[in-house]
């Protein structure tokens, strides 16, 4: 291990559960990456819909810019979602939290319908976000589970794929921030990090689902249940299956892979 950490990723996930995109740099602040999770595929009553249970949502790649999105997949002509599109305010629950969020892109809702094979929406967050972090109710939040940022220790990574017997891709566990140098698990006894000219505060462990079993290049889940399976039998806890922590930034500042990761304690 190196004697100071690095961050050596950097992702984001335009829309919820589709592919993500690595960046070699990014601003970052409380809200999180741009464009992280600024849209989601829901169901009629505006009920998120994941990779748990439409694992090949993980195919469709996302390109976002100010105006919009650009949506692509195999076997899918490509389709471009300008934010103006979305004209209807409506209610939106992503894990029992509900707030507004818009709809009304007619185009891309029969583009994820197809593609999903059910009657679904496509929603966008909005210019501002009225959502906000359960636990710290002045931290805005977008469609993502919980927190604005995960963070995840490369080691950790490569100790759970030795117990496996296999490499595992990081893209299973959709990280924002992957720190390389660090002893496998040492995010887990971390407090508050700087990164660049902000600190980040450690807020929870991530509790780990059925969709790190779907295979980011197939969009196939698991049969075996495999790397939930194994990962559960050393990382469990009353919470859950725990890998990765939620992260919040303190600051705004700008993100550089292979930046040194301070720890302050």
């Amino acid at each position: 291990m190196s004697a100071v950490p690095v961050l050596s990723a950097l992702y984001r996930y335009p829309v919820k559960s589709m592919r993500g995109e690595s960046l070699d740099a990014s601003p970052v602040g409380p809200h999180g990456l741009p464009y992280d999770r600024m849209w989601m595929v829901a169901d009629e009553g505006g009920r998120f819909v994941t990779g748990r249970t439409h694992p090949e949502l993980v195919l469709v790649s996302a390109r976002p810019g100010p105006a919009g999105v650009t949506l692509s997949a195999p076997g899918r002509d490509e389709l471009f979602v300008p934010n103006s599109a979305f004209t209807e305010a409506w209610p939106t629950t992503v894990w029992g939290s509900e707030f507004p969020a818009w709809r009304g892109a007619a185009a891309a809702d029969a583009w994820v319908s197809a593609y999903l094979g059910s009657r679904l929406r496509f929603m966008w967050i909005g210019a501002a976000t009225a959502r906000r972090v359960k636990t710290d109710s002045d931290v805005p939040l977008t469609f993502a589970d919980g927190y604005p940022l995960l963070l995840i220790g490369q080691a950790s990574l490569d100790a759970l794929s030795a117990r496996l017997g296999r490499p595992l891709a990081m893209a299973r566990f959709r990280p924002n921030l992957v720190v390389s140098g660090a002893e496998a698990f040492a995010e887990d006894s971390w407090k508050r990090i700087r990164i660049g000219g902000a600190i980040f505060r450690i807020a929870k462990p991530c509790e780990r689902c059925v969709f790190t079993t779907v295979d980011p290049d197939t969009g196939h889940k698991a049969l075996d249940q495999e790397p939930l399976r194994t990962l559960a039998k050393f990382r469990k806890a009353p919470d859950g299956v725990l890998f990765g922590q939620n992260v919040i930034a303190e600051g705004e500042t700008e993100l550089v892979v292979g930046m040194p990761v301070e720890v302050l304690d």
